[in-house]
């Protein structure tokens, strides 16, 4: 694998900000880790970290370097603060960043596919709300999206107090429920068309019952939805075990 820390400047943010990416690269030699190359340009996946993290954090806290290299896969992992990955009422426009830009800016510097079948995007926690987000505001660029202990239930968060300074600080004070920030009700306008999604959350986990509500909205919608409940807690022992089920259970098909 080819690892890369990108330095750049964005038009959305109007700042210089970073991205890490992998690439895949071939290898036969390489002791302890064999890397693989498909035949035409490789599946790319977006990888989204949580609100105390940065781009790097997935590197430091697992193996995903390692977990990708013998699947042929790009991934590639953004940094976008504490913003939700969203447009923020008194700050920067994330999701024109997130879901314009940074796209567009990764097909002009890298060689990875802009086929929907071959793009995926996972995250946690804040990120994983930012992935179910893209999938369900942008079905048509996504074969599959996944969430690991997401915080899917912005807008109970939002009225109950829950990271009132952060949430403020990106939504503003009034109620998002019903918006294009609100998953259910993004899930609830969904067409026929969406791409396959993945949840996992900890029983133990303080974000578990908007995880609930999520899988029964899913259900009662007809949505193609792989879900898993199980013990865990807010903690990267369990990401790093579970994004490894993500990468299987995202390129099965591949």
């Amino acid at each position: 694998m080819a690892l890369l820390r990108c330095d750049f400047f964005s038009e959305a943010l109007e700042l210089s900000t970073s991205m890490t990416v992998i690439l895949p690269q071939e290898t036969t030699h390489q002791i302890g880790m064999t890397g693989k190359v498909g035949g035409g340009e490789p599946p790319v996946l977006y990888l989204l970290h949580g609100l105390s993290d940065d781009d790097t954090i997935w590197l430091r806290r697992t193996s995903i370097e390692r977990y990708v290299a013998p699947l042929g896969v790009a991934v590639v992992m953004p940094q976008v603060q504490r913003s939700f990955y969203s447009d923020e009422v008194n700050g920067n426009r994330y999701w024109q960043f997130i879901s314009e830009e940074l796209p567009a800016l990764v097909h002009k510097l890298f060689r990875v596919s802009q086929r929907p079948e071959d793009t995926y995007v996972a995250g946690l926690s804040m990120g994983g709300y930012g992935a179910f987000k893209l999938a369900l505001r942008q079905p048509e660029r996504f074969a599959a999206a996944a969430s690991l202990s997401g915080a899917l239930d912005i807008a109970a968060l939002h009225q109950r107090g829950r990271a009132t300074d952060v949430l403020s600080k990106v939504f503003g004070p009034n109620d998002i429920t019903g918006s294009d920030d609100d998953l259910f009700a993004l899930l609830e306008r969904a067409g026929e068309r969406l791409p396959r999604l993945y949840l996992w959350c900890g029983t133990e986990d303080g974000l578990v019952a908007g995880n609930e509500k999520f899988i029964d909205a899913a259900k009662g919608k007809g949505v193609d939805l792989t879900s898993e409940l199980s013990t865990g807690d807010h903690d990267w022992r369990y990401w790093d075990e579970k994004i490894q089920d993500v990468l299987r259970w995202m390129l099965a098909d591949a």
